[in-house]
Parts: C-alpha cells; sequence; structure tokens
C-alpha cells in the first residue's frame, strides 16, 4: 500500500510538478520501489521484540538527474518519505527516529543510474518517531522539543477557533513516544472523541482541539 499510494500521487502529479523530471530517463517511482526495498532487506528486531527499519535515507543521483530534478527535489523527498512511512504501518515496521530524506549528487555516476542507503538513526535527544498532520495535509514532525497548540500567535500550531484556549495543549516527548497535555483549557482537548487531561499517543491517535481534528503518526 506504500509503494501505491506513492504512486497514485506520481500519477496525479505527471502533468504537473514531475513532468520535466521524466526527461531524465530516471521514474522517480523507481526511487520509491528501492526505498522500500531497503526497508525491507535491513529490518532488525530490538531488544523489545519490535521490528526496527532504517529511517535515514540517502539518495545518490548523477550530477545530470541531479540537476533535472532540483526544481521538484523537496517535493519528491516528502513523497519518498511518505512512502517509506505508509509502508511502514502496512507492514507493522517501526522508526527509531523521524523519517527522512536527503538527495545527493554523486560524481562518477551514469545518468539513469542511483543509489538509496538507508540506515537507523534515532531522534535528537533520544526522541522516536512521530509526526502530526494537520487538516490542511501539513505535517509537523516531532522532536525533542515541546509542540504547543493554541490561539496564541507565538504557538507552535496556531488556531484560530474561538473554542480553543489561547494556551490549549502541548504534545511532549515522552519515553520513546509522545504525550498530549491539555493545559486546563476552556473546553478540553479530546483523543479520539474521549475529553482527556494528558494521554499517551498511539500511531492513528485523532486529537481534537475546538473544532479542529489533528492526526498522530507514529512514523
Amino acid at each position: 500500500m506504500g509503494l501505491k499510494g506513492f504512486e497514485r500521487r506520481l500519477e496525479r502529479m505527471i502533468e504537473g510538478t514531475f513532468a520535466r523530471a521524466f526527461r531524465s530517463g530516471l521514474r522517480p517511482v523507481e526511487l520509491g520501489r528501492r526505498l522500500v526495498r531497503e526497508m525491507d532487506d535491513n529490518r532488525s528486531v530490538d531488544v523489545r521484540g519490535r521490528t526496527v527499519v532504517p529511517n535515514h535515507f540517502t539518495v545518490e543521483l548523477s550530477p545530470q538527474d541531479h540537476d533535472q530534478f532540483s526544481d521538484i527535489s523537496d517535493s519528491l523527498g516528502r513523497e519518498l518519505a511518505e512512502a517509506a512511512r505508509e509502508h511502514a504501518r502496512d507492514e507493522g515496521y517501526h522508526f527509531l527516529g523521524p523519517v527522512e530524506v536527503v538527495i545527493t549528487a554523486a560524481e562518477g555516476m551514469r545518468t539513469g543510474a542511483f543509489s538509496i542507503t538507508g540506515r537507523l538513526k534515532e531522534g535528537q535527544g533520544g526522541a522516536g518517531a512521530g509526526s502530526l498532520l494537520l487538516p490542511t495535509g501539513d505535517r509537523i514532525p516531532l522532536g525533542e522539543g515541546t509542540v504547543t497548540i493554541g490561539r496564541r500567535p507565538t504557538s507552535t500550531i496556531v488556531l484560530g477557533d474561538p473554542n480553543v484556549s489561547r494556551d490549549h495543549a502541548e504534545i511532549r516527548p515522552h519515553g520513546r513516544g509522545y504525550v498530549m497535555v491539555d493545559l486546563n483549557s476552556t473546553n478540553g482537548s479530546r483523543v479520539n472523541g474521549a475529553r482527556v487531561a494528558n494521554q499517551v499517543l498511539q500511531d492513528g491517535d485523532e486529537v481534537t482541539f475546538g473544532s479542529t481534528s489533528i492526526r498522530f503518526e507514529a512514523s
């Protein structure tokens, strides 16, 4: 499913951002296929019995292909990271830290050739993997810092909803994961529909502040 979702998104972009890149002869979907194979080939089991896979990927392209992809490298990197997250959810894999994709040029590599190297990389300060998917489709990666949520303009996630307090809630690192903490907000915070003061988040949890729902993904 992870790769299929990646392919479907690329198909929708064929006539737009990615169209020019296909002239290089290297199709982005080839990168997606190789990336998920890198995860499968390098999976291992941690001390807690979880299947862990690489979360930091270096994609090396020829200088010519790198130039062709330069205008879309950020978009392509995000799509490859999303393919990795979806594949991990489908296969029950776990990451030790946030998913990162770095696209670089390798001198001497021929046009059309590429390599992808994946490695296990812990989050800063030992923080685990995690991200918040906003209703807009934007993704907020979680790390060792605290994410603040509220109407205050200096909040990490600013919500204009009048049912949201100025300082409404926080998402904090907690062990190898994250916890949602309500800051005594007027209308409270909900996880999967239930009002809670604080709760450790699990993959797929829907966290609601006022009328805004945000999805937590453990990758």
